[in-house]
């Protein structure tokens, strides 16, 4: 048989092919994935890190399943800061909540980390936040307005805790007293579960945070969640209000978890990752394990979570500006 020159060149361009694939396939799955989470061990958000990251052994990301590394502190920017120094080669990724990538530029003067060091994969999760009394308010305070006027009434107690300065909740808090005119304290906590511990504990009078880390001492009747931050109720506390429904339309947000690689990180690389979180969210025991801590699973594509993020960036650049905020306040 003889073979043309057209049909040997055809021949060398398929083997070309081929032959880039597989160091490409190669190189898309890692031996195990490293995820940093910015806060402490039993949050909401560590909960999306974890159930999401023990699906992807055996996947074309990763041939075992991924281990979380929390790293509490200065609202989630340890994490990313450990991250943007980390192999760009789908070996390690972050999960962080979009304040700490969209809220802080307007926050800080001076960053370890800008968006440009990394590379979105999928948002993770959505949450509402909530505002939460404990033993300190009395058991007739079943309202924000009711809070508001207990809190002008008694302003040596009138505070409210907060996962972190400069964090959504805190902003949430600060322009609730901004709206009413009345003087509410921030005290910030390294993450939510030390704060809603004080709050049952009677150290402190209200929490603003994920209102999924309320769920279980409210159900618990430890404490009373006041009001949710989302546009309608939350299907997992559908008996609470919303801010909004209580005259507060300004308090409206809902914020998301997003999972980050260092901005090198090959492309073949994110694809993978993208794809391997997204299949886990649509796990019935990922989402069975998101509703307990009032999470709503929720993946996207890379350039849709880019979208979502400059969003938020545009939003809160005036409220944080009305608010009046910075890393020196």
């Amino acid at each position: 048989m003889t073979t043309t020159r057209r049909q040997f060149v055809q021949a060398l361009g398929a083997s070309a092919a081929l032959g880039a694939l597989h160091p490409l396939t190669a190189h898309a799955q890692v031996d195990q994935v490293k995820v940093y989470f910015g806060f402490p061990a039993g949050s909401s958000g560590d909960t999306v890190a974890r159930r999401v990251a023990e699906k992807w052994g055996g996947t074309a990301f990763s041939k075992n399943a991924g281990v979380v590394e929390n790293k509490p502190g200065a609202g989630g920017r340890i994490a990313l800061e450990t991250l943007k120094s980390a192999p760009a080669d789908g070996s390690v990724l972050a999960l962080a909540q979009v304040s700490a990538i969209a809220n802080y530029p307007h926050i800080y003067s001076k960053m370890n980390y800008t968006d440009k060091d990394f590379a979105p994969v999928s948002i993770g999760a959505i949450m509402h936040h909530g505002l939460a009394v404990g033993p300190m308010v009395p058991a007739n305070v079943k309202t924000v307005k009711d809070f508001l006027a207990w809190a002008k009434a008694n302003p040596k107690d009138a505070s409210y805790g907060s996962p972190g300065a400069g964090s959504t909740p805190h902003f949430l808090g600060a322009l609730l007293g901004i709206s009413s005119g009345v003087d509410l304290r921030h005290v910030p906590y390294r993450g939510s579960i030390p704060g809603v511990t004080d709050v049952v504990g009677g150290q402190i009078a209200a929490m603003v945070t994920p209102h999924g880390d309320f769920i279980a001492n409210y159900k618990a009747g430890k404490l009373r969640i006041l009001a949710t931050s989302g546009p309608k109720r939350s299907i997992y506390v559908p008996d609470v209000p919303t801010f909004a429904e209580q005259g507060f339309p300004e308090l409206t947000t809902e914020e998301w978890f997003g999972f980050y690689a260092p901005a090198a990180t090959p492309k073949p690389i994110i694809t993978a990752a993208n794809a391997a979180i997204n299949a886990a969210l649509k796990e019935k025991s990922v989402i069975d394990s998101l509703a307990i801590v009032g999470l709503i699973p929720h993946g996207t594509t890379p350039e849709e979570m880019a979208r979502w993020q400059k969003a938020e960036y545009d939003s809160w650049g005036p409220l944080i500006k009305k608010i009046g905020f910075t890393a020196e306040s």
